[in-house]
């Protein structure tokens, strides 16, 4: 089937332009392409039509969930009648395994899967197996192992209208696909057998598959509605995929386990030959435990660390992904938000080797274990085709390899971006005041960043005792106290919110006409170019937008973000003064839940990360220099693709005393 673009208007803007030349990169064959656009100009239609244009299967990487789950809604949108699919980790929660040897601490995984996300998953690979018309949007779980798909291809069951099967040998035919034999069909990848009815319920589909048989004979095929049990459609052959990402043959873990157990004689001899007899057995004792698993149920706890046995794989050859399973020549891969995206990308293997070499060196698991882990940057960019990088501020590897850099600085609602003023630190936040009086008559809101968390409670308290109602947002407060103190900003309750890092909300807010950036001439994370043009976009929603940069001097940071605004200003003046548009402010609609869910989850989410960065630093007297760097370097790049900057600013420090006392 071909894509069908669906969208309620046209391009417009620097868009035509923006879609007419990507397209014609791809055709003239270029490797690397940019396209640099600002926040609003329609970033995600361009993409849309460019997979419509050239007629290609589609792979989006973003930096996020949050940021996944938004393309992934629009993505549906303008895609109605093709497969759009979403695949990200199916973990609500996860603690990776580690072990502090100064603590002699063993930390367990700690995991909860959703069921929802990992059905998702398996959609989205069956999808691609079988669709030419599929977009997928996905975070950097693309690199992540995932199941070998020859497998997931040739493993499968294929049933047609006329045909004869045995019911015994499909019951195993499906429990060998990992199908549970249960009449609970909430979760999906289940089956039952009544008499001669025969019902499965794909974990991939929204729909459940029934058999209907007169003796041996398949006499009818049918998709029903699991609810309320009508019939959706009449089929008359229909092929069933594996029910969970990862599957294999009894002769594959036959194999497996006998390379297993070679694995554990080697690296038990080789312990206890440096001494390492409680290491030794230790490793001994968890690796028989999980290989009696395998023999017994076909699986156990932590399979992922053999999946280099299970794969044939070599040592040190790459895993299978998500990206296995498009065909390279047809793939067109965008990297979202490429600034954040394409560090994370290329930090994810030496971290996750730190990460593990304790584990291996002190007896929890096999060497192979290293071989459960991401792709290596270089094993990326073999996997995949043409690359289209999309950001607002694209970062000097981007650029620098890019064939071409396309614009796309227009706004559909011709809004342009703020006006930037500097002003000296002296008396800054009374000038503040008198500024904010103004946006006060207006009906209008303001939002302030500032350097610490205890600057920005005191500025806080300090302007409601000015009159100017006011609250603060930093990383201490719990997801569910952040959304409300946000909802009070829009529902004009609050005036102005003060803030360390105010990009980690995904601020979408029309009725905010001013930002001031608080001592913005100190250099850092929440200085740089590319967060000084993030910050001041917060105020291109509203047609009276202005920027305040308190500072007493230009840096280089301040002077490029100044400059790179100012450009895409001046083009925005000149195209609505040539077309003769007049800018209006977004009128947003106030929804229940406008900037996330607030949950009990993300409160555990983040306690984990508080203290998992903890543990991370304690490792410094365990890890060689070079491999703590590393880790370092891949949490902070992780909390800076989550907007985390004052955990990825404390990784930074660390990262920086290492080097300096080297």
């Amino acid at each position: 089937m071909e894509f069908l673009l669906k969208s309620p208007f046209e391009p417009s803007g620097d868009q035509p332009e923006a879609i007419e030349r990507l397209v014609k990169g791809l055709q003239n064959g270029y490797h690397f392409q940019t396209l640099l656009g600002v926040t609003g100009s329609g970033k995600t239609f361009t993409m849309a039509s460019i997979i419509a244009k050239t007629q290609r299967p589609a792979l989006v990487i973003s930096p996020n969930k949050t940021l996944v789950v938004q393309l992934y809604r629009e993505f549906k949108m303008f895609f109605p009648q093709n497969r759009v699919e979403l695949f990200i980790s199916y973990y609500d929660y996860y603690q990776p395994e580690a072990y502090i040897p100064n603590k002699d601490l063993y930390i367990e995984k700690d995991a909860e899967i959703n069921n929802i996300l990992a059905r998702m998953r398996l959609s989205a690979l069956k999808s691609v197996l079988t669709r030419k018309d599929v977009v997928v949007v996905a975070s950097v779980s693309a690199i992540y192992a995932s199941g070998d798909p020859r497998d997931f291809e040739e493993l499968n069951i294929k049933l047609e209208k006329g045909n004869r099967i045995n019911r015994r040998e499909l019951a195993l035919k499906l429990s060998a696909l990992q199908y549970n034999r249960s009449e609970d069909v909430s979760v999906g990848g289940v089956f039952h057998m009544k008499g001669e009815l025969i019902e499965i319920f794909p974990p991939y589909e929204e729909y459940g598959i029934r058999l209907y048989l007169f003796d041996d004979e398949v006499e009818r095929i049918v998709c029903f509605d699991p609810i309320n049990r009508s019939t959706i459609e009449e089929l008359d052959r229909i092929i069933i995929y594996p029910a969970k990402e990862f599957v294999t043959t009894e002769e594959k873990i036959a194999r497996s386990i006998k390379n297993i157990e070679k694995e554990l004689r080697e690296q038990v001899t080789l312990l206890e030959g440096n001494g390492k007899y409680l290491e030794a057995q230790r490793l001994k004792q968890r690796t028989l435990y999980d290989i009696e698993m395998l023999e017994t149920l076909g699986y156990c706890s932590g399979i992922e660390n053999y999946s280099r046995f299970f794969d044939g794989r070599k040592p040190g050859e790459p895993p299978f992904t998500l990206l296995d399973y498009f065909n390279k020549d047809e793939l067109i891969l965008f990297i979202d938000e490429s600034h954040i995206a394409v560090p994370q990308l290329r930090a994810m293997y030496r971290g996750d080797y730190s990460r593990k070499k304790n584990l291996v060196e002190y007896g929890f698991r096999l060497p192979s274990a290293f071989d459960n882990r991401p792709l290596r940057y270089e094993e990326f960019l073999e996997k995949v085709g043409q690359i289209i990088f999309v950001s607002a501020t694209p970062g000097e590897y981007e650029l620098s390899i890019s064939s071409q850099v396309v614009d796309q600085v227009i706004r559909p609602t011709g809004l342009i971006d703020p006006e930037v003023v500097v002003k000296p630190t002296e008396n800054q936040v009374d000038d503040f005041i008198e500024e904010m009086m103004k946006v006060k008559e207006r009906n209008e809101r303001a939002l302030v960043t500032v350097l610490t968390k205890k600057a920005a409670e005191m500025l806080s308290s300090y302007l409601n005792e000015m009159g100017i109602r006011s609250e603060y947002l930093h990383s201490e407060l719990d997801a569910v106290e952040r959304v409300e103190v946000l909802k009070k900003l829009r529902e004009g309750y609050v005036d102005v919110v003060v803030g360390v890092n105010l990009l980690r909300e995904g601020l979408d807010l029309p009725e905010v006409s001013l930002v001031a950036i608080m001592d913005a001439d100190r250099e850092g994370f929440l200085r740089s170019e590319t967060t000084l043009i993030q910050t001041i976009g917060r105020a291109a929603r509203n047609i009276n937008g202005r920027v305040l940069l308190y500072a007493d001097r230009v840096t280089n940071s301040m002077k490029r973000a100044i400059e790179e605004t100012n450009r895409r200003r001046l083009k925005q003046l000149v195209y609505n003064k040539e077309h003769g548009i007049t800018p209006e402010s977004i009128i947003k609609p106030l929804y229940e839940n406008i900037f996330a869910e607030a949950t009990e989850q993300n409160k555990k989410e983040e306690m984990a990360k508080n203290t998992y960065i903890e543990g991370i630093m304690s490792l410094k007297e365990n890890l060689d220099i070079e491999d703590y760097v590393a880790l370092l370097e891949e949490e902070m790049l992780r909390a800076a693709s989550e907007l985390r900057y004052e955990d990825a600013a404390v990784l930074r420090d660390e990262i920086y005393n290492v080097k300096k006392k080297k």
